[in-house]
């Protein structure tokens, strides 16, 4: 057996007690299974520790290995300098993940390492591990913007070549849940912090792994955790064995949930036909996706119909007669958004209306959203039928003295200067919750800079067909 153990530790750097200063003692629950899960690891005597960090080296479209025959790292940014870490790299066991990687077509690699320094999400884990169990290697990983299947793909492609090898390996998957727990925490509090850590800790607890791929990608976001995608990896190199799950511990008392988790394989490594993960998550997907497919509005109905016309045919549509009669008869400018597994794909819009009817505007700016958004490639064909729509109809905006008229649930903002410069914001976006970040992030749009340039602001609200 590859894979003899897996793990979920936090990364709070105040648990290091030379940056905690007795800070610690608040999460001693968190701790006290830290420190079971170095002794848990010992046991297992592992050759290599294969450790997945969301504070690693990170790109959108791209898995960071990180490369070379050893790393060190502190907690100086912290004001600990001595609580410093090494670590020597399995590099043999690196080569054959990129190998087969690459025979997979799995965007993976050492390549583009921007920070050789080990983050504090491998220190913290080094921190527990090497007290208890000395001489391991390592692998560290980084985390993607893609998608649940490829992360889990990743986890597969790490179980397999460390097969290859002969390695006994054990997963660490370092990760904080929700950031958004309490009204006085560092984040403040959103209901769905606590609705995602008591889903996911309910997961651990109860070995329903293919719920931590399926999570709602909305739920997640809003949540502002950290770990979830570090979670799917380990999932993937557990795929098809039977597995124990044990919640050590949870607590969350500083605003941010501390999940603790320990997953025992048993039987033999990948033979449990009834552990695809990946095929019962697939699957659940696929009917999901139906369901909202049925379930979706005229308004969205026709902005999927446009688009899948446009990359299927090259066509545009006519407009059909049997539309509602609000998409016919009235004017308004509107947005456009194309989601895939959570992650925008596409958003195009038009502030104020450009064509003679609404159901024009939205037919149009779907192909927009779909082939003209300069942030993204073109949808293919074959990613049509992942497609999540979203069209939002814009009222008037109207000019407002300051960010105080403003609510990002309720209103999107415009930013604008006298020499034409604009952005623009949507309301009720996933991860948005302070005015602040919804007007720094419609000005950086914009490329407007809040501190030097003469800006004015407008609100407008929306009316979003799902």
């Amino acid at each position: 057996m590859a894979i003899v153990g897996a793990f979920v530790m936090p990364h709070p750097p105040l648990i290091i007690p030379s940056v905690g200063r007795g800070r610690e003692k608040g999460i001693q629950a968190t701790v006290d299974a830290c420190e079971e899960v170095g002794r848990r690891v010992a046991a297992l005597a592992p050759d290599t520790v294969v450790i997945s960090s969301p504070h690693a080296t990170l790109y959108g479209d791209y898995f960071h290995i990180s490369p070379g025959r050893h790393a060190s790292g502190s907690f100086a940014a912290y004001g600990a300098p001595r609580a410093s870490y090494s670590a020597a790299y399995d590099v043999e066991l690196v080569q054959g993940i990129c190998s087969l990687c690459e025979d997979r077509s799995i965007a993976a690699g050492t390549d583009y390492e921007r920070d050789a320094r080990l983050d504090h999400g491998t220190m913290i884990a080094l921190h527990f591990l090497q007290r208890e169990c000395p001489d391991f290697k390592i692998v560290r990983i980084g985390l993607s913007g893609f998608s649940p299947e490829e992360h889990y793909k990743l986890g597969m492609a790490v179980r397999d070549a460390a097969q290859k090898l002969g390695r006994r390996v054990v997963w660490l998957a370092s990760g904080d849940l929700s950031h958004k727990l309490k009204e006085d925490g560092p984040y403040g509090f959103v209901p769905e912090g606590p609705q995602f850590d008591e889903r996911i800790t309910h997961d651990f607890a109860t070995g329903d792994l293919v719920d931590v791929l399926a999570m709602d990608p909305s739920l997640s976001e809003r949540a502002a955790e950290c770990g979830l995608r570090s979670f799917m990896m380990m999932v993937g190199a557990l795929d098809r064995t039977d597995v124990h799950c044990e919640l050590l511990s949870y607590e969350g008392p500083f605003g941010v949930g501390y999940g603790v988790a320990a997953i025992e394989p048993r039987g033999e490594e990948g033979a449990c036909a009834e552990c695809d993960r990946l095929e019962a998550y697939l699957t659940r997907r696929s009917r999901d996706l139906a369901q909202r497919k049925r379930n979706e509005d005229a308004y969205v109905r026709l902005a999927r119909a446009s688009l899948e016309a446009y990359v299927l045919e090259g066509k545009t549509i006519g407009v059909p007669k049997d539309l509602p009669a609000e998409l016919l008869d009235s004017r308004a400018g509107c947005f456009v958004s194309l989601k895939v597994d959570g992650r925008l794909r596409g958003c195009i819009g038009t502030i104020a209306p450009t064509r003679s009817s609404l159901a024009k505007e939205i037919c149009a700016n779907a192909i927009s959203a779909g082939t003209r958004d300069p942030r993204f490639s073109p949808v293919r064909k074959s990613e049509l039928a992942d497609l999540v729509y979203d069209v939002d109809v814009l009222t008037a905006p109207e000019r407002i003295e300051s960010t105080a008229e403003l609510d990002p649930a309720r209103y999107g903002v415009i930013v604008s200067t006298h020499d034409g410069r604009r952005g623009l914001l949507l309301p009720d976006l996933d991860g948005v919750d302070t005015v602040e970040e919804q007007v720094g992030i419609a000005a950086q749009k914009g490329r407007i800079d809040l501190d030097f340039d003469d800006y004015s602001l407008e609100r407008f609200e929306v009316v979003r067909h799902l």
